[in-house]
């Protein structure tokens, strides 16, 4: 092919009449704004919101394209929830502080742990999620998850005093439920038992009650699957049925030493 014809080729094939890449871009400096109109002491709460408005404002012209539910009338309301997730993630933010003991001052958390970093870009994502934006709520939460390596679905639901230490490779499904005080360590799955697209509109995730502890790369798998308050899921524990409140799961792997007198 010349290269006219390969041109003519690659329109015939470019077929997707809203992908257009400035919502990411402008989804990720949304998120960047609002992150740190929230926690930087440097930035002016009055100054942001108007900006935080007007880059609102571009993401609902590429963004909001069912013209019967206005995404606009979403912003107000928005930013009256915003004293209350500020609340929660202050909260979130001292559970790190107080569970972990390699923290050293609440600043720390604020600026150095990932884990913090992902639930708040969830929660301030989760809030346009249920108001039924499009789009921008899962690419926020990608955009924590490309700087985290969290991956939570901006539709699960998370409880107060929330703590994910270390933080790579932690999944968390759109129908997940998370209750309060619960702790995640690395590598922690909450997902679907299986995969398939007629399952949309049922519970696919587990619930998590509160006070559950659930260490390094545990699965926990299932819509019906409940891990009861006060449990600990051990690392590496593959979970796909109901566990009873104050249990403890573990995996016992099987270990082999050898030495040189054993041979």
């Amino acid at each position: 092919m010349n290269k006219s014809e390969i041109i003519a080729q690659l329109k015939k094939h470019k077929v997707q009449p809203h992908l257009d890449y400035r919502i990411k871009r402008n989804t990720e400096a949304f998120t960047d704004t609002l992150f740190y109109t929230l926690f930087d002491s440097n930035t002016e709460i009055e100054q942001n919101l108007e900006l935080l408005e007007q880059q609102f404002d571009d993401l609902v012209h590429l963004a909001c394209w069912d013209t019967k539910h206005p995404c606009k009338k979403i912003w107000e309301s928005y930013v009256a929830s915003l004293p209350t997730v500020l609340e929660k993630l202050n909260r979130d933010a001292q559970a790190i502080l107080n569970c972990d003991p390699a923290s050293l001052s609440i600043e720390e958390v604020y600026m150095a742990y990932p884990g913090f970093y992902a639930i708040a870009i969830y929660r301030l994502a989760n809030i346009l999620y249920l108001k039924g934006f499009p789009l921008v709520p899962r690419l926020m939460t990608e955009y924590a998850h490309r700087q985290t390596g969290v991956d939570i679905n901006p539709g699960a639901t998370i409880g107060d005093s929330f703590f994910i230490d270390h933080a790579t490779g932690v999944v968390i499904g759109e129908t997940a439920i998370i209750k309060d005080y619960v702790k995640l360590y690395q590598g922690v799955t909450l997902g679907a038992l299986y995969v398939a697209k007629s399952l949309k509109e049922t519970k696919r995730h587990p619930t998590i009650e509160s006070n559950v502890t659930i260490y390094a790369n545990a699965t926990i798998l299932g819509g019906e699957t409940v891990i009861g308050e006060n449990s600990i899921i051990g690392g590496n524990a593959w979970v796909t049925a109901s566990i009873p409140p104050n249990s403890k799961v573990f995996h016992t792997p099987e270990i082999k030493i050898k030495t040189p007198t054993n041979d």
